[in-house]
């Protein structure tokens, strides 16, 4: 996939981040339209969705990102490749989530992963980081029971809150009895994943499942 060069960071409150996300016509976007659906919560470049997407056929998969070129690069990348189960859209999902998920099929979000959201280390930004509660709240909403909830971050600080907020709900469950999942449970890895992973460093991850 080409590098798109960006900014590494841009803060998801400013105001033309929140603008609702614009939505196609999905019928238009998935050749099968009930086919479970994987979310993937900042897909950055989107080579990782581009992998699962091949690999995976019959599941639909979606990539949010809130660096657009990331996602012109990203869609250009699929149709070239003449991907029907895969999509990306451009925008913040902190400011669309209800929008966007109530335009999807019903009943179909089984997966959503959250792979090392940016951290925004000083105090007065955490304010920017992705996974609010109220966002988690609407995840859960839209998750269908027995659907999952992969995090992870090499950062443990944010692993540590982006697991505590989803743990809040008495809706899911851990799905491993150790702190950190050892091995990630997706068989493809994300590109700062591998960059973690080669300089030897820890990356923390967490499995949720929702009840019946």
């Amino acid at each position: 996939m080409p590098k798109v060069r960006i900014r590494q960071h841009v803060n998801p409150l400013l105001r033309k981040f929140q603008e609702p996300i614009t939505l196609p016509e999905w019928a238009e976007v998935y050749s099968n339209l009930e086919q479970p659906i994987h979310l993937d919560i900042g897909c950055a470049r989107g080579g990782f969705l581009l992998a699962m997407a091949q690999q995976n056929p019959t599941t639909n998969f979606l990539g949010i990102e809130i660096r657009e070129p990331l996602v012109s690069s990203a869609i250009q990348e699929r149709d070239n490749l003449g991907l029907t189960n895969l999509h990306y859209l451009f925008g913040s999902i902190n400011f669309s989530a209800v929008k966007l998920l109530d335009s999807l099929p019903p009943n179909l979000l089984h997966y959503i992963s959250v792979q090392f959201p940016d951290p925004w280390f000083k105090r007065k930004h955490n304010k920017r980081r992705v996974i609010q509660p109220e966002l988690v709240n609407i995840l859960i909403d839209y998750l269908i029971p027995r659907g999952q909830v992969f995090l992870q971050s090499d950062i443990e600080e944010v692993a540590i809150e982006m697991r505590d907020r989803f743990a809040d709900s008495p809706f899911l469950t851990q799905q491993h009895s150790e702190t950190w999942l050892a091995n990630n449970p997706l068989p493809v890895p994300t590109e700062r994943e591998l960059y973690v992973l080669e300089d030897n460093l820890p990356v923390y991850r967490v499995l949720f499942k929702k009840g019946e």
